[in-house]
């Protein structure tokens, strides 16, 4: 059998990948020296070339321009010229609705305004990222590259290099506040998503969490968590969970030390967090922190009393 030929460089999902984490990495170049017009145009690129590595990921047809022989002839494995012409950005963005449930129409229209602005900038006189403010858009941009990362299975964290063994400071402080930033958006749009629901079912959704007891939940978290507890969502106020490991723990300091009998006090910290009523997720501590969530549980757990032997009176 004919092994099937693989896709050109140029329209390889590891190619457009890589060349979408060299555009972050200028992007936030840029943001080091406080230049936000450059930041804001690097990002535009990086976002669209990591849409492309996504689609080209599940096929690189979906990135070759239908008009064009020679991309067609790339995607199928062959070279026959240079000039490789991709999608325009917003077949782009529409087609990204079909391989993400959580790629909305919100999210779509945020980066085709976002190409557009780049347009602007490369093919005109006009300046329109100059003046504009990250926290304008920041959070919008990272919930998008989150949600596109999430397709093709991989993180931010990967994407930026933040889970390098030396990554430097900067690139570790700049994926914290990246997850902070799409956390943000997440709850954001898991609220506006909840509320546009009919009130029936709203009321049905929170009667039916409040009933869920907090082992019910262990199998709809990723965590093998240690303890699994109940929490207010911060999206839709309704009855949800953390999924937390233990941490330490320590004799309380209410004792009846007559009796046979001690109280433990049991600490755990939160590394995932899921909403049965709206279905936010949050699967990383730094994420839950930024919807503003408490991380720590203490339980008390009492256990018989372990004495210390006798020595030398045997």
């Amino acid at each position: 059998m004919t092994k099937k030929p693989a896709p050109t460089s140029a329209l390889s999902s590891d190619a457009l990948l890589g060349k979408s984490k060299a555009y972050i990495a200028r992007a936030l170049a840029a943001k080091g020296r406080k230049d936000m017009g450059e930041y804001q145009l690097w990002a535009s690129l990086a976002v669209e070339l990591l849409g492309k590595a996504a689609l080209a990921k599940v096929h690189p047809c979906l990135v070759a321009d239908p008009q064009s022989s020679v991309a067609l002839f790339a995607a199928a494995g062959m070279n026959i010229g240079t000039d490789i012409k991709t999608i325009i950005a917003k077949t782009l963005f529409e087609r990204l609705s079909h391989i993400s449930k959580r790629f909305d129409k919100k999210t779509q229209d945020f980066c085709v305004n976002m190409s557009l602005k780049r347009n602007a900038e490369l093919h005109s006189g006009e300046v329109p990222f100059e003046g504009v403010v990250p926290s304008s858009w920041e959070g919008r941009f990272w919930h998008t590259t989150e949600i596109v990362l999430e397709a093709t299975g991989s993180t931010i964290e990967e994407w930026l290099g933040a889970n390098e063994a030396k990554a430097p400071k900067e690139l570790l402080a700049e994926y914290t506040h990246a997850l902070t930033e799409s956390a943000k958006i997440k709850v954001e749009t898991a609220a506006e998503d909840f509320a546009s629901r009919p009130k029936k079912e709203r009321e049905e959704a929170h009667a039916k969490a409040a009933a869920i007891e907090p082992w019910q939940m262990r199998r709809s978290f990723r965590l093998v968590a240690d303890e699994i507890w109940a929490v207010e969502c911060p999206a839709c106020k309704s009855n949800s969970f953390f999924a937390g490991v233990k941490y330490n723990e320590e004799i309380s300091e209410e004792q009846d030390y007559e009796s046979d009998e001690e109280t433990v006090d049991i600490f755990y910290v939160a590394e995932e967090f899921q909403c049965p009523s709206c279905n936010l997720h949050l699967d990383n501590r730094e994420s839950i922190e930024a919807a503003g969530l408490d991380v720590e549980h203490v339980a008390t757990e009492t256990r018989q009393r372990e004495y210390e032997p006798d020595y030398g009176n045997d």
